[in-house]
């Protein structure tokens, strides 16, 4: 496969993911929720008790467009603020009930794409396979 082969597989790829999981928000009983609200849902999901300087650092956006996020989340009913014990003004995000049910939506969504992905490969190919995205992952971490 030539270079810009995969590179249009790749950009082909990332656009119709966005496109697919807007798309199935908006027809879900989640359609409160845009695709960037959903991905601060995502990282509060990977990690409860997260803080909203870390959401921001892991979305590589600014913390006030994550306080932004976090304040329609909040008035939505999807994320809870808890302010620390130790420190009151350190503030640790969670997912309330319907937070983690639109959570688990989404993240069935990615395994059944990641299944999709691996489907019929033997061993050697998904070592390949793993060792590409590694790289790719790689590549994309030293440019933030």
């Amino acid at each position: 496969m030539e270079d810009s082969q995969v590179n249009d597989y790749l950009v082909d790829i990332f656009n119709n993911v966005l496109i697919i999981e807007e798309n199935s928000l908006k027809v879900s009983r989640f359609s409160d929720v845009s695709i960037k609200e959903m991905h601060t849902i995502d990282e509060i999901g990977k990690s409860p008790n997260i803080t909203p300087s870390e959401v921001a650092k892991a979305l590589m956006v600014t913390l006030g467009t994550v306080t932004t996020s976090l304040n329609k989340l909040e008035q939505k009913g999807y994320i809870i603020r808890t302010r620390s014990n130790i420190d009151r003004r350190v503030v640790h995000l969670s997912l309330t009930q319907k937070g983690r049910l639109v959570y688990r939506l989404h993240q069935r969504f990615h395994k059944s794409m990641v299944e999709r992905i691996i489907e019929g490969f033997d061993e050697d190919e998904a070592r390949v396979m793993k060792k590409g995205l590694v790289n790719l992952h790689t590549f994309l971490e030293e440019l933030k």
